[in-house]
């Protein structure tokens, strides 16, 4: 598992809104008869999952409006924070996706709304 640590550039990275950094797993490359399928099929596939290696801060939450629309007010933005967390197994639609490449590695970027499940579990990494 490529996780965030203090001497990787993931570290670095701030995902934005809703949004949900994934590394997908390695699709299975055969059938359950055994016959061998290309890469794009097995990449275009609706349902794909992944680690969930990085969280946006959620949804933005309006602030209540003042009674004294005079005064000068800092704008606090508040989120309601999202279901999936660092290390979950995520189910996602791949439609929703965005691919991209980082570092070497191959990662999606997808909405919450587009995680279909989340599994969470200590020893979950292969």
């Amino acid at each position: 598992m490529y996780e965030v640590t203090a001497d990787n550039k993931l570290r670095s990275l701030i995902v934005v809104g809703d949004r949900v950094l994934i590394r997908p797993k390695s699709p299975s490359d055969r059938t359950n008869s055994g016959l061998y399928l290309p890469p794009t099929v097995t990449e275009k596939e609706q349902v794909q999952s992944g680690y969930v290696i990085k969280v946006g801060p959620g949804y933005p939450i309006p602030v209540a409006a003042e009674d004294e629309p005079w005064k000068e007010t800092e704008e606090k933005v508040k989120y309601m924070p999202l279901q999936s967390k660092e290390g979950d197994l995520a189910i996602y639609l791949q439609r929703n996706a965005i691919d991209l490449e980082y570092d070497g590695q191959k990662y999606v970027i997808v909405p919450q709304a587009s995680i279909l499940m989340l599994e969470r579990s200590e020893d979950l990494y292969d």
